[in-house]
């Protein structure tokens, strides 16, 4: 199963929009698994990330940050390896 990982935090709108945007996909009969991480957790999460959230990787490799890039994020998960 491909791993979707939204790196984000707490009453971001960008990555409310994303989250929408990610279970939207779903919702299209796109099959992966789906973690939310708040970079608020963790302080080398919130250096790394801090001006770039919304960031969206697949299995470990980024895919799109701060505007959610759909179709990136739809052809990635359309050609990664289950």
């Amino acid at each position: 199963m491909k791993s979707v990982v939204l790196y984000s935090r707490p009453e971001c709108h960008l990555c409310e929009q994303a989250m929408a945007e990610v279970l939207g996909l779903r919702e299209e009969g796109l099959h992966f698994d789906l973690e939310e991480i708040n970079i608020e957790s963790d302080e080398a999460l919130h250096r790394r990330y801090l001006e770039r959230i919304p960031v969206v990787t697949v299995d470990g490799e980024l895919v799109s940050e701060l505007i959610l890039d759909r179709d990136a994020l739809r052809a990635r998960l359309d050609t990664v390896g289950a």
